[in-house]
């Protein structure tokens, strides 16, 4: 049996997980937590699913516009389109000033909707990021 916290939102349940020949077969609550007491949601209690499906995609998968097929990219080239676009929207729609001359300093060309698969940390970090790069509608969904 090996602790664990749930991957899917920042309650922060505590999971036992069974292995055996380096695979899981199962998970449950942990009965000593505080925070959940030995229940999970059922998000938490399906995170072997998401861990072990034969369905889950372990590559970066992508459509070209206007395309109808799907390929497989090396994540170094998806990681340089990510970033190429992401560079070209902020300098296509930065606003350094308004009308009036106040100071914006906003990127309106990127924005960001988080999912309850984050944690708190991680959703700091990815807030911090958009912030960075001037974005400010930056929305998160990971609520109970």
């Amino acid at each position: 049996m090996v602790s664990s916290i749930c991957p899917y939102c920042a309650v922060g349940c505590a999971q036992r997980v069974y292995v055996k020949d380096e695979r899981i077969i199962q998970i449950e609550g942990e009965p000593d937590s505080p925070i959940s007491r030995g229940h999970l949601c059922p998000k938490g209690a399906a995170t072997r699913a998401m861990v072990q499906s034969p369905t889950r995609l372990t590559k970066v998968r992508y459509r070209r516009p206007g395309g109808t097929t799907w390929e497989d990219l090396p994540l170094d080239t998806a990681m340089n389109m990510i970033a190429d676009r992401v560079v070209a929207a902020r300098r296509a729609s930065w606003e350094d000033r308004d009308d009036q001359g106040r100071t914006l300093r906003r990127c309106m060309g990127l924005a960001s909707l988080g999912g309850a698969t984050l944690d708190n940390e991680e959703n700091y970090l990815w807030k911090k990021l958009f912030t960075s790069w001037g974005a400010i509608q930056i929305e998160n969904q990971a609520r109970i």
